[in-house]
């Protein structure tokens, strides 16, 4: 006999406060039943399957996301992959066949706008109904408020980071919005401006990422958590139309070539610009060097 299980189902992405209130009922739940809790979550995004044409840029792509989850206290998580064969089950088929039969459902928690199944079908009501008549329990846990007092959503956090709203973001999230890669090698010209930089590869296509700019930035990195100042956008003053995301680290010296590094957004200081040349943009660098201390320092103090 399949081994029963505490679930909950959704795409996470963004793993928002809202999220997290799901998970840490989900853990506490499972604790209670004894039993193990488990989050089933899709790759790709269902909309990129259903209506790529709506299918939103994503707050956490595949590894940002399993980062996220991973400090949460869930047991394990299920990725599905999210196919035309999936899509096409009702709710009904979809709790009967994979939650039940194959991922051993005893209780299941959601949040209180979830929607799975053909068309979303699959609400609330209807997973009560199905628990009554399968004899599993239905919990839903209710909306997390952000500052407007308005339910936190992925949605709403996609839009306050593309207007760079980034206090909106993090009141939504719980935490700093962030971009994850591997540093690569850059032209080293920050280094000749006495300025070295670290490089960012290009993240996954579907990474949704504030409006270019200078921003005020904390990295952390294998050897630990720096504060420092980035530029995500081209270099016009050099010529270079590519956006890329580099940043200087303060008060950091180290080889990160080849690791894994998170990029927290702290700020925006200004948009990219153009300079006459490398002294007026060497004197521009030491004006966003400040003001990105003190807005990582007001940061540091919660205001």
């Amino acid at each position: 006999m399949r081994e029963r299980a505490v679930l909950t189902v959704g795409t996470f992405d963004g793993v928002h406060r809202g999220h997290r209130l799901v998970l840490a009922r989900l853990a506490q739940r499972a604790r209670e039943v004894n039993l193990p809790s488990v989050l089933v979550t899709f790759t790709p995004h269902p909309l990129e399957v259903v209506n790529p044409a709506a299918a939103p840029l994503l707050l956490t792509p595949d590894a940002e996301k399993s980062e996220a989850l991973a400090e949460s206290r869930v047991d394990s998580a299920v990725v599905l992959p999210f196919t035309p064969a999936l899509a096409a089950l009702d709710a009904e088929r979809f709790v009967d066949e994979i939650l039940l039969d194959r991922l051993g459902m005893s209780e299941l928690l959601v949040g209180y706008d979830h929607g799975f199944g053909r068309g979303r079908a699959g609400d609330v009501d209807v997973l009560r109904a199905l628990g009554a008549a399968r004899g599993f329990r239905v919990e839903v846990v209710p909306p997390v408020p952000g500052r407007d007092g308005q339910p936190v959503s992925s949605t709403t956090i996609r839009r306050a980071v593309a207007g760079g709203d980034l206090a909106r973001a993090a009141d939504g999230l719980g935490r700093p919005y962030s971009v994850s890669g591997t540093v690569i090698r850059g032209n080293e010209r920050g280094r000749e401006l006495g300025f070295r930089t670290i490089n960012i590869g290009a993240p996954p296509p579907r990474k949704l990422l504030p409006p270019q700019g200078v921003y005020a930035v904390r990295a952390e990195t294998a050897t630990g958590q720096f504060g420092g100042m980035l530029n995500l956008g081209p270099r016009p003053t050099f010529g270079d139309p590519d956006v890329s995301i580099e940043a200087h680290l303060f008060d950091a010296d180290g080889d990160w070539y080849g690791t894994r590094v998170r990029i927290d957004f702290v700020a925006r200081l200004r948009d990219t610009m153009k300079f006459s040349g490398p002294a007026e943009l060497v004197a521009q660098l030491g004006r966003d060097e400040q003001m990105a201390r003190v807005a990582i320092g007001r940061a540091r103090a919660g205001y």
